[in-house]
């Protein structure tokens, strides 16, 4: 199936039409509000989240008996709610830091919520059947009202950030000269974790608790690699989450039995891998290729430096040598050597070399530039 035909399917098809709508909404919204995870370095805690709100489905199940998404995904961010508080409670009040905080707290919602769902599948009663969808997702489920509630909610989680937009960047950045400033730093900080809690709550029918955290993250990863604006990070995690979240899910309509939400975090992980070869500015691909040339320009400083030692000596410094004078040199090499050429830095003739007036201002220029730095 070719691009067209997938577009003319997506128009006609309601099913296929609503899960990329509502993929693209959530891949925006976690894309937006993991820029603020990952800068602030609580990469853990999309996943603690994501984690802590399977025991609130469980316990919502248990209270009113009804598998309505409405109701287990209110008990969610309930649960998602209190674990979060939770982890500010023990990283405020103990001595322990913020990344074994998120770590306990995962580990005890979840395998609480596990055995909740352990002891929920045992009972006489086939209504619970269904419920460890929430485990990996199952996007299949999402109806139009669902695709209109993660509108409604990235809508106001925009309008959020652009309304405490240089509070929430003061936070990140300064959280002591926020406070001289006299803001609420504690309200601030809880407003977009609560955002947070609530985008990985939307997110758990579609990917679901184990995966929930690579959408949160992925996006925001792949983002700062190309810039450096925060502004500019939050939109490119946005875009790069949508697309992640239609391009997954187009993906995974091709085949049959392939689950949208890993095939979904699977294209966010592609963008994270491009991004960290391919980024001009933090790329390991330009990395080396700046690494390599910052190499190859100090073989050739050295270079010039060593027959300024040489010339240096004579009266007149355009006086030719032989070039196999610079065999006793470790970084010669006859590529080096050209390049000088090329600069007008030397000339050759034949086995000669000899330094030009550029070339030996160049060369004086570095020795001296050398005895400052000393």
């Amino acid at each position: 199936m070719d691009v067209f035909d997938y577009i003319k399917l997506l128009s006609s098809d309601y099913t296929l039409r609503t899960i990329t709508l509502g993929t693209a909404v959530l891949g925006a919204v976690t894309g937006m509000l993991g820029s603020f995870a990952v800068l602030r370095k609580q990469s853990l805690l999309g996943d603690a989240i994501s984690h802590a709100a399977l025991p609130g489905i469980a316990l919502a199940f248990l209270l009113t008996g009804s598998k309505d998404t409405n109701v287990l995904l209110i008990g969610a961010l309930i649960s998602g709610l209190i674990g979060t508080f939770w982890i500010r409670g023990i990283i405020t009040k103990t001595h322990l830091k913020s990344d074994t905080a998120l770590g306990l707290i995962l580990s005890l919602f979840f395998g609480f919520g596990m055995l909740l769902l352990t002891f929920i599948q045992k009972q006489p009663n086939a209504n619970q059947a269904g419920l460890d969808k929430y485990l990996f997702g199952q996007a299949a489920t999402l109806v139009e009202s669902d695709v209109w509630l993660m509108t409604i909610v990235t809508a106001l989680c925009l309008g959020v950030l652009l309304l405490f937009w240089k509070e929430f960047k003061i936070l990140l950045f300064d959280k002591e000269y926020a406070q001289t400033l006299g803001f609420n730093t504690k309200f601030i900080d809880i407003l977009i974790t609560s955002f947070i809690v609530l985008a990985i709550v939307m997110g758990l029918q579609t990917v679901g608790v184990v995966l929930m955290s690579a959408m949160l993250l992925a996006p925001a990863a792949a983002a700062r690699q190309w810039t450096n604006s925060l502004g500019l990070m939050v939109f490119l995690s946005a875009i790069i989450g949508a697309f992640a979240g239609v391009f997954g899910t187009a993906i995974s309509s091709t085949q049959n039995n392939l689950s949208t939400g890993p095939v979904i975090v699977l294209v966010a992980s592609v963008f994270v891998l491009f991004s960290f070869i391919f980024s001009p500015s933090r790329g390991i691909l330009f990395r080396q290729l700046r690494l390599l040339r910052n190499r190859n320009d100090l073989e050739l400083q050295k270079t010039l430096a060593f027959m300024h030692n040489i010339v240096q000596d004579h009266e007149d410094i355009s006086h030719p040598h032989v070039v196999k004078i610079l065999n006793n040199f470790q970084g010669y090499s006859r590529k080096g050597l050209q390049k000088l050429v090329d600069k007008n830095y030397v000339t050759v003739q034949g086995d000669m070399w000899s330094l030009t007036p550029e070339g030996f201002t160049a060369a004086n220029n570095l020795y001296n530039q050398n005895l400052k730095d000393d």
